[in-house]
C-alpha cells in the first residue's frame, strides 16, 4: 500500500500525527507538505496529491486543512478521485465500503489527534464491498467520462 499525504498550514499538526501513525503501521507514504507555518493555498497541495492517486502512483491520499472542506472540494475536481470529508469512524468505514473512496480529508480544527488516528486506521484497513454499491460508483465514473 502506498499513501500520499498533504496539508495546508491549517493541517500541519494533524498531518504530523497521521504520518507518525503511518510509520507505526509500516505503511509506505510520501508527505508532500506544506512545511511552513505561513498561510498557503490548499489547492496547491490537495490537487497534486489527488492527481498522483488518480494516476495510480498511490493507492490512497490523505488531505488535511483547517476544516477538510477546501481539500475535499479541490481533490474532487480531479478525474478519478473520490474524496470523502470524514470526521468520524463510521463515515471512514462506510466511505471505503460503499463509495470506494481513494482519498480522505480531515479538519485539524474539527477533530483531535486520537480520533484522526482511528479514522485513518479504519479508512486504510477497510475494503470496498462492490455488490450493490458498484452500480453507484460506476455512475460516478461514467459521468466523469462525459
Amino acid at each position: 500500500m502506498r499513501v500520499i499525504i498533504a496539508s495546508d498550514h491549517g493541517g500541519i499538526n494533524l498531518r504530523n500525527e497521521i504520518t507518525s501513525l503511518l510509520e507505526e503501521m509500516n505503511i509506505n507514504y510520501e508527505d508532500i507538505g506544506c512545511s511552513c507555518e505561513g498561510s498557503v493555498d490548499y489547492p496547491d497541495y490537495g490537487i497534486p496529491a489527488a492527481e498522483r492517486v488518480a494516476d495510480g502512483e498511490f493507492d490512497y491520499g490523505i488531505l488535511v486543512c483547517g476544516t477538510g472542506i477546501g481539500m475535499t472540494i479541490s481533490a474532487n475536481k480531479v478525474k478519478g478521485v473520490r474524496c470523502a470529508l470524514v470526521h468520524d469512524v463510521f463515515s471512514a468505514k462506510a466511505t471505503r465500503q460503499h463509495n470506494d473512496a481513494n482519498v480522505i480529508a480531515l479538519g485539524e480544527r474539527v477533530i483531535g489527534p486520537g480520533l484522526a488516528r482511528e479514522i485513518i486506521s479504519t479508512f486504510l484497513n477497510e475494503e470496498y464491498e462492490g455488490g450493490r454499491h458498484a452500480n453507484r460508483v460506476a455512475k460516478i465514473k461514467a459521468y466523469e467520462e462525459q
